[in-house]
């Protein structure tokens, strides 16, 4: 691979960042955020990071008291989720995040230390640099963001590999807050982010690294998913009411189960409703939360819609992970933030003291000064085609393979954007035959999930599995079906992936589609900027991955007509 430096038009920017598919120009942004992150926060998050990879690297070869190894393992995967697109706009917040990472580091060196002689020129920058006031911080996250890689074959694995940790790490937060873990995974993170410093590492070394970030990727789903059903129940088929009750209401957004579930208990009593928006849609599917009679349904569709859905709903707001989006001032004084999620002059709630609730009064004394919410639309949709459901009926969807009655599945996962390109997605699932099964998890299923695609006896034609979060669903019903149909192979299965991907979870879904063998995945409605041309091809040539055209010929050429 040749090495070049990048556009010096492109050194000299504000900020470098593109790790989501709205990238500006396809190539990065380089004065702010299309997703409304300012040029500060972008660096201060790259900062973050690389203090994340000095503190990796520290850890790996230094022998730590356990009480310190949780620390790290929970520090690191806590840091990722908050770099993640639309999850935290706050410079303070990063300011705060770098302070802890530098004293968090400083503990595991003095352990280092004890292995080794001390020497600062044996370790790497991310491991010695240190400042305390904000305009260092500012400074030398200037210096340390993607563009310090000059090598773009490097760069673009680095960022690949980075950009799959930190959709890892949304998994393991999630899994950590319903107290499951893996000191395995963990580990790997540490490894995987030590190893973006080492300059001694090859293309063919790092193209290993991100195919192992894959099978982690699949660890992480599993633990997610253990956690999510031992907690709440295998999600059952579930039709969810899209229309509103005439009561005051709270919207809850994001992904976050256990924040609902804490939501829901402090406000059964009050008069208050709680709806679910985009990606807490699935939390209806969870027999845990049917007991809840105030729980009364969905409202509103993806997560870029929010600006004026969030106006419509009249209540408070609350964003429990990423993708939130900056707050317009119709509703600014009603959107509340908690977790890893942040916007400045927006209220956060924070965790409770000593591992206790958090305390969600406020939010529901704002709930019922408000008017009830304005309706967008009334009807129902249907999901909760989780593993365990579908397994459950899998000689029926076996057998209608068998008859001729389904003769492909579609896995149509992953993420809805604003871009209008992606009405293609919509214009798929009409134009797709009416013998073919459409397999989906996260909000791209807003779609089309309110289509009327229909049945093939009984089974309807766009199964739900779940959030992002619950992707992992849709590899074992993959393998469940080639363990039923005696196959040797997942690609002989009829199967085809046109997956639609917008930020970094949906990169380790698709590591861990390419881990467990999955060829000829199509991404879109663009490719990923990180990948460099010679990256792309090797994805190209060892695993099949594409890219989208237009409806009738990706239709040609997926049903071979």
């Amino acid at each position: 691979m040749t090495s070049s430096a990048s556009p010096v038009g492109i050194q000299q920017s504000s900020m470098f960042c593109f790790q989501c598919q709205e990238s500006a120009g396809g190539t990065g942004c380089t004065i702010k955020g299309v997703c409304g992150k300012p040029h500060d926060v972008a660096n201060l998050q790259d900062l973050l990071i690389y203090v994340l990879k000095g503190i990796s690297f520290l850890s790996i070869d230094a022998r730590l008291p356990e009480v310190l190894e949780k620390r790290i393992s929970v520090f690191i995967m806590d840091s990722l989720f908050a770099t993640i697109t639309n999850a935290n706009f706050d410079r303070d917040v990063f300011i705060s995040k770098i302070r802890e990472a530098l004293a968090l580091r400083a503990d595991v060196r003095s352990h280092w230390d004890e292995r080794h002689s001390g020497d600062d020129a044996a370790l790497p920058d991310a491991a010695v640099w240190l400042a305390d006031d904000e305009a260092s911080f500012d400074a030398k996250a200037k210096q340390v963001g993607v563009l310090a890689t000059n090598d773009p074959d490097i760069r673009s694995l680095r960022e690949l590999l980075t950009y799959g940790l930190k959709g890892m790490a949304a998994y393991t937060y999630h899994a950590f807050h319903l107290n499951h873990s893996d000191a395995a995974i963990d580990l790997f993170m540490r490894r995987a982010l030590a190893a973006t410093l080492d300059d001694a590492l090859t293309a063919d070394d790092l193209v290993a690294l991100v195919m192992e970030t894959g099978k982690f990727g699949v660890e992480a789903m599993s633990l997610l998913d253990r956690a999510n059903t031992g907690t709440y129940g295998h999600p059952e088929v579930t039709r969810v009411n899209i229309g509103v009750r005439d009561r005051p209401g709270i919207l809850i957004s994001g992904h976050d189960l256990k924040d609902l579930e804490e939501l829901l208990r402090q406000t059964e009593g009050t008069g208050v409703d709680v709806y679910t928006h985009s990606e807490m849609l699935p939390a209806h599917y969870y027999p845990a939360f049917k007991k809840y009679e105030h729980f009364v349904g969905n409202y509103g569709n993806a997560w870029w819609q929010q600006t004026t859905e969030f106006a419509a709903f009249n209540g408070p707001v609350l964003m429990t992970t990423n993708c939130i989006v900056p707050p317009k001032s119709s509703y600014m004084d009603r959107i509340y933030t908690t977790g890893n999620t942040g916007y400045p002059g927006v209220r956060h709630i924070p965790e409770g003291p000593e591992g206790q609730p958090k305390d969600f009064s406020g939010i529901i004394a704002r709930a019922k000064r408000c008017s009830p919410p304005t309706e967008l639309e009334n009807g129902e949709i249907v999901g909760g085609f989780a593993h365990h459901t579908v397994t459950g009926i899998a000689d029926q969807v076996v057998d209608a393979v068998k008859a001729g009655a389904i003769k492909r599945f579609f896995v149509m996962a992953g993420c809805d954007g604003r871009m209008k390109s992606r009405n293609y997605y919509t214009e798929f699932a009409q134009e797709l035959p009416g013998d073919t099964v459409i397999l989906t998890a996260g909000c791209a299923k807003y779609k089309y999930n309110k289509l009327e695609l229909g049945e093939i006896g009984g089974i309807p034609r766009v199964l739900d599995a779940g959030q992002c979060n619950d992707s992992y669903s849709l590899a074992v019903i993959a393998l469940k079906l080639k363990e039923i149909l005696g196959l040797e192979d997942i690609n002989e299965l009829p199967i085809s992936y046109n997956i639609a991907w917008y930020e970094q979870k949906a990169v380790i879904v698709l590591l861990a589609l390419l881990y467990l063998g999955v060829k000829n995945i199509h991404l879109g409605p663009t490719l990923p900027a990180f990948l460099s041309p010679n990256v792309a091809n090797i994805l190209v040539e060892k695993f099949g991955i594409g890219g989208i055209t237009n409806v009738e010929d990706d239709m040609k050429m997926f049903l071979g007509a």
